[in-house]
């Protein structure tokens, strides 16, 4: 009851939080050092980013510039990535719900509300925006184009991060070096959820997020769901389940992890198949419903909730699953920012790119009813996502 109460009103505590911060923040005087204080916003700035870029630059010349190339090559990838996946998910909610990959803008107290995914996510963005700043910053300076200010926002809940170039020098560079300075903020955090996933194969946890082939090709699969209990009086003792069966598929659906439990409803009967002492047997279950929910089946049983996928790089210890869950998060805002920041769109680096390729290239008016028709399309079908999402599921938070 406790913690519903908190899912429900994680909004309010949101808030609160951000009362706290201005009203420390006032009482610290921070906007004497920099910072820009409002109701709705805490921006701070430093104008010496620039300097420090160039004494970064000076070690690793070399390498930054491969990295700048392969930013421009991997703009146009992800981009291409990122409008494969929404059409291609549209596609599926009319043709296959079943690969249908349900989206949702994440919001804290809004979206996100429960307390743990809150704060891994908190923890989680100004990690993302350090790398993909940076990434911007060093390659300006590799370009020769001179970064005026760099620094952070937050506004109420969300994290923003940027460098700010001086806009003569960068209309005045290269396309090429354009698109090299645009492309390596998505391109730094992809390459660091690519080196991060790296290490987080040997993590059982990972594996509720990788695909396959990559899954079976680093994990061990668990037979099935190992059957703590059995609820007396319910359809699994009717129906002669016990203690100790792996439960394999119920109606016909393969049942690998706790993930894979089909929604049940009350008074049907499930074919539920086990392997007990190595033998398969079949069971007829009577559905029940829940004592907290009638409209929810149950089979009644309680289960073993841990992923029992096991790595087959198994030279990490993974003890603290809080740490796990972090890690899991971390990696998956650096892979999502980084693709869904190469759309199209106003605010976003794709729309930048686009414009660096098109613009001088043909009239000005030209340029931008092309953009504004880009921009447009793009919206369209990333707002689609999100609808079909609602329209499967509801209003659905974390």
């Amino acid at each position: 009851m406790e913690l519903d109460f908190i899912a429900q009103n994680a909004i309010i505590y949101v808030l609160i939080a951000w009362v706290v911060a201005l009203v420390v923040a006032k009482v610290m005087k921070l906007d004497k050092h920099g910072f820009d204080i409002k109701a709705y916003s805490i921006t701070y700035k430093n104008s010496r980013v620039n300097s420090v870029l160039i004494r970064m630059l000076g070690r690793t010349r070399r390498g930054i510039r491969v990295f700048a190339d392969v930013s421009v090559v991997a703009g146009f990838l992800m981009m291409g990535f990122a409008f494969w996946f929404l059409l291609n998910n549209v596609t599926n909610f009319f043709v296959a719900q079943s690969e249908f990959a349900e989206l949702t803008v994440l919001i804290p107290g809004v979206t996100l509300t429960s307390a743990s995914a809150i704060m891994y996510f908190l923890l989680s963005i100004p990690i993302v925006l350090i790398v993909h700043e940076g990434a911007h910053g060093i390659v300006a300076a590799l370009e020769k184009i001179r970064i005026k200010t760099g620094g952070f926002a937050i506004f109420i809940a969300m994290f923003a991060g940027f460098v700010e170039p001086d806009e003569d020098e960068f209309k005045r560079a290269k396309r090429i070096s354009k698109l090299r300075v645009i492309g390596a903020g998505a391109t730094s955090n992809v390459i660091f959820a690519f080196a991060l996933g790296a290490i987080l194969l040997t993590n059982p946890m990972f594996a509720i997020v990788l695909p396959e082939p990559f899954l079976s090709l680093f994990y061990e699969a668990p037979e099935g769901v190992l059957v703590l209990s059995i609820i007396e009086g319910s359809g699994a003792e009717s129906a002669g389940m016990m203690a100790g069966d792996i439960i394999t598929d119920i109606d016909g659906a393969p049942i690998t992890t706790p993930l894979d439990f089909p929604l049940l409803e009350p008074g049907q009967i499930s074919d539920v198949d086990v392997i007990r002492d190595g033998q398969n047997i079949s069971f007829a279950v009577p559905i029940t419903p829940s004592p907290d929910d009638p409209e929810r089946g149950l089979i009644g049983i309680m289960r073993d909730n841990s992923l029992a996928y096991t790595p087959v790089l198994n030279f990490i210890e993974w003890n603290d699953p809080a740490v796990s869950m972090f890690l899991l998060w971390l990696w998956m805002i650096s892979f999502f920012i980084g693709i869904i920041n190469m759309l199209p769109l106003p605010i976003l680096d794709g729309g930048k790119f686009i414009h660096s390729i098109i613009d001088e290239r043909i009239p000005e008016n030209t340029v931008r009813g092309i953009m504004w028709g880009i921009y447009a399309f793009t919206f369209v079908l990333f707002i689609l996502n999100i609808a079909l999402s609602y329209v499967k599921s509801g209003w659905f938070t974390i």
